[in-house]
């Protein structure tokens, strides 16, 4: 799929990360199905996804799938509008730099919850403060690592002190996924809340509130009259989500009109076939989605606690199997086109990002070279073959992940410098196993929380990242912070590439694949194409019969 890299930019700043947005052009036939309205505003969506929910507390999770239910019931002090990537005041009146290092939030009057609660600034507070105290393994606390204290002026002002000045990026991190702002009146401060309690408690103050909820099964969803952010009024009447755990149902519910929109994943064959169904159109373009694998530094071969710990033989292990992987094979043969060669830790088309593993590794064009993975292991004397263990989820990022990593089993194999001992765990055990030491290398995939080259370095390579792989550059955390705080936009573009070629050396992930966006849209379904707005988050209200 060639594009040039304006356009590429373009569309990342407009579009959003690799999923499906597909609608049946009839309205739902069967018992899946709930849309019956033809006014906008009456019909009732009924979405479907493969994705999982982690958890339903923002403190708790980092995935794709939880948040795309708590972009619908959650409100934002800002959020992305869509055809836009800038962070624009959603429930927050005016939002602002009101010194280097102080930004003032103002919110709306009579923001309340549906439990009838008011929303103040001390919600806010609590808010923010939650996520950084609880500090969970997989959630978002990584994104405030700047942050150095939140204070309430009054009911309606809060005042986020940073520790680095002229933040360039701290609007779009209240957009994400450390922004959801919660009842301090339902949410203990220091422990996550199970689902069933939240949803008990009704802390809801989004374009949703949730009506009915069996985790992963089920999620009803009716319209919040009291929301009074940017969004606006959903134009349905209300939404379902309805998950399944193979992404041939899905499929099948898709042409079949059970369900009026699915969303990730679906395979790029499901994709081929439909787009030779007249009942639906595939949109095809570029994302902001990167796919990679990481390399916990405790316990891979020759890792620090390993009985061999050897740092130089470890590096070599990472830089054999960058040296060998063949990107264009498992993008042409396994994605069908529908995923890029990836050749740093920032996509394609950002601003600021480059291709530094096209030269540092394989042949200089992006090809494998055995040569030189057998020269990283003579240079450092490692002895082939080096026994990988190697983790892959296979339903979070979809059904052909067991094909791509089948793939990347048989290149390491058949380079002879690799025996791999290749496992696949379900994405709500995966999620938590792989920051407990469990998996030495696994692979892992990255929808970004907003539209910026920094979303692909500060959660990542920097102390206490969310990767917890136990990998940390001095040189990298200062690279990282120095492009945070650099207003001069070429300059700024300097630092993030140098931060791009450190990381790279260093191989901490190895990247694989850029996500190209996915879309089959209906005839009678309006606003599908913005369900993934500029902050690559998922949106149901903006759909409408």
């Amino acid at each position: 799929m060639a594009m040039n890299k304006k356009a590429l930019q373009s569309a990342i700043a407009l579009a959003g990360v690799s999923a499906f947005a597909l609608t049946a052009c009839t309205g739902p036939s069967g018992g899946g199905g709930t849309s019956t309205g033809s006014a906008a505003g009456t019909g009732t969506i009924t979405y479907g996804t493969t994705d999982k929910v982690v958890t339903l507390d923002p403190a708790g999770s980092y995935d794709a799938g939880s948040f795309m239910v708590m972009n619908q019931i959650y409100p934002f002090l800002l959020n992305s509008k869509p055809g836009t990537a800038d962070s624009t005041p959603d429930i927050a009146e005016s939002a602002s730099f009101t010194s280097p290092t102080e930004y003032t939030v103002k919110l709306k009057p009579g923001l309340k919850f549906a439990n009838g609660h008011a929303l103040t600034s001390s919600d806010v507070k609590f808010s923010i403060d939650r996520v950084v105290k609880i500090a969970d393994d997989n959630g978002p606390a990584s994104l405030l690592g700047n942050l150095d204290s939140v204070a309430v002026k009054d009911d309606s002002t809060v005042v986020f002190t940073l520790k680095a000045g002229n933040d360039q990026v701290f609007p779009g991190v209240l957009a994400a996924n450390a922004g959801p702002i919660i009842d301090e009146e339902v949410f203990p401060a220091d422990k996550l809340l199970t689902d069933d309690e939240i949803v008990k408690g009704r802390p809801f103050a989004g374009p949703y509130t949730i009506e009915s909820y069996k985790k992963n099964e089920l999620v009803g969803l009716k319209v919040n009259p009291d929301y009074q952010g940017l969004l606006g009024k959903p134009a349905n009447g209300g939404a379902t989500i309805k998950y399944y755990a193979d992404s041939n149902n899905l499929k099948l519910d898709v042409q079949q009109g059970n369900i009026d929109v699915a969303g990730r994943s679906l395979t790029a064959t499901d994709a081929a076939d439909l787009e030779k169904d007249s009942k639906v159109k595939v949109y095809k373009g570029p994302g902001g989605e990167l796919r990679y694998i990481v390399f916990n530094f405790d316990t891979m071969p020759f890792g620090a606690k390993a009985a061999d710990a050897d740092p130089a033989k470890a590096l070599a292990v990472r830089q054999a199997m960058a040296n060998v992987v063949d990107r264009d094979a498992i993008a042409s043969q396994v994605y069908k086109g529908t995923y890029l060669p990836a050749y740093s830790v920032v996509p394609d088309g950002f601003v600021g990002a480059i291709q530094p593993l096209k030269e540092m590794y394989g042949d200089g064009s992006g090809k494998p070279s055995l040569d030189k993975a057998k020269k990283a292991f003579a240079d450092a004397g490692v002895t082939a073959p080096v026994t990988i263990k190697l983790q892959y989820n296979p339903d979070h990022y979809g059904k052909s992940s067991g094909d791509e990593y089948a793939m990347i089993k048989e290149q390491l194999e058949k380079s002879g410098l690799f025996k791999v001992d290749l496992q696949s765990t379900e994405w709500v055990t995966y999620s938590k196993d792989r920051t407990s030491d469990a998996y030495p290398v696994y692979q892992l995939g990255w929808f970004p929380d907003y539209s910026d080259a920094d979303n692909y370095l500060t959660p990542f390579f920097v102390p206490g990242n969310f990767l917890k792989n136990h990998y940390e550059n001095p040189a990298v955390t200062d690279l990282i912070s120095k492009q945070l705080t650099t207003v001069d936009k070429t300059e700024r573009e300097k630092v993030l590439g140098e931060a791009q070629t450190a990381v790279a050396k260093d191989l901490s992930t190895l990247p694989l694949l850029q996500g190209a966006q996915l879309m089959v849209a209906g005839k009678d379904v309006k606003g599908v194409e913005k369900t993934l707005d500029a902050s690559f988050k998922t949106r149901l209200g903006v759909i409408s019969k």
